[in-house]
């Protein structure tokens, strides 16, 4: 198990840097580039230089991007082109703001879609399994955007229920109860594409586990039903679930941008977008850099609960089987 971690971790630092160059090369080829962003205009030619060499961007891009990721080790993420303001002032209000709706809409997920999966498995082509199919395509069809601002209308315009956009009302700002209002309709819009995945793989994982010889074995003996479900059939199909949600976490993050800029929540979501349209290159990098390093943190954790949960994984021994 320890020779796996560290040989997993060793992966992740590799990712991490091919993303880093990837990240920076990109930036400056962008149309603009840096240079153009960092330097006032109208300066004379002369002057121009003098920037150029006082910012170090007269220096070959390797030894910028050996300064740049030095930089980011020490903590420090640089600053913003235009107001030059620390980037890490702007960047981690916003990262703890997207956490928070990221992961309301993971657990609400979770909690309905796997039971709800499960028991469609012992119930199948029922009326709750036929329900849970309609909202799986309904799911799968519909656009974020559409299905946040439909909400909108009805529920927030229409029946004034839920808040209409934004994390906090005017002067309830650290309300509990006012941010769980809020966070209602975003959530409802993240976790109903993932409420349709998950309760599709929890159900067929179920039933194939359900058909295996040792379920048989198990009723044959006069198991109980639910034992049989929870204690035996469970653990196992788990094990593909818990993959696809490490591999999930990508598309959840890029669901979270788009609810997020629907809702006008101040998430890291919509900071990129606005940094992308103000061309604040600095931010940009950090955030790509800061999701990656989240995406990377979620695949390791998969792959260690799917050792968890299966003990037939004998992970970092001579022979065994990596997950």
């Amino acid at each position: 198990m320890t020779e796996y971690l560290i040989r997993r971790l060793l992966q992740s630092v590799l990712v991490i840097f091919l993303i880093t160059v990837v990240t920076f090369l990109l930036i400056h080829a962008a149309p603009g580039g840096p240079t153009q962003m960092m330097l006032a205009p109208g300066l004379s030619p002369e002057t121009f230089e003098q920037q150029k060499r006082n910012l170090g961007l007269d220096q070959p891009i390797p030894v910028q991007y050996v300064r740049w990721v030095g930089d980011l080790l020490r903590g420090d993420l640089g600053y913003t082109f235009k107001n030059h303001l620390p980037v890490g002032d702007l960047l981690w209000p916003r990262i703890a703001n997207t956490l928070i709706l990221m992961g309301a809409a993971w657990l609400v997920t979770l909690v309905i879609a796997l039971p709800w999966g499960i028991y469609n498995s012992t119930k199948e082509y029922g009326l709750s399994d036929q329900t849970a199919s309609f909202i799986s395509y309904l799911g799968f069809a519909m656009p974020t955007f559409w299905f946040g601002i439909l909400l909108q209308q009805w529920l927030s315009l229409g029946l004034d229920w839920f808040p209409l956009s934004d994390m906090h009302s005017r002067g309830k700002e650290g309300s509990i109860a006012d941010l769980f209002m809020h966070l209602v309709l975003p959530v409802s819009v993240l976790s109903l594409g993932f409420l349709a995945s998950y309760m599709k793989y929890a159900r067929a994982s179920m039933l194939e586990v359900l058909e295996q010889d040792y379920i048989r074995t198990a009723r044959a003996k006069g198991v109980k039903e639910r034992k049989v479900v929870f204690r035996h059939a469970l653990r196992n199909a788990l094990i593909p679930i818990i993959t696809i949600i490490g591999l999930d976490l990508p598309l959840l993050v890029g669901g979270a941008a788009l609810t997020e800029n629907v809702f006008n929540w101040p998430g890291m979501g919509r900071l990129y977008v606005e940094m992308a349209t103000a061309r604040e290159y600095s931010v940009l990098m950090a955030i790509t850099i800061v999701t990656a390093v989240v995406v990377v943190i979620g695949s390791l954790l998969a792959d260690i609960l799917y050792a968890i949960v299966d003990p037939r994984v004998k992970l970092g021994q001579k022979g065994g089987t990596a997950a």
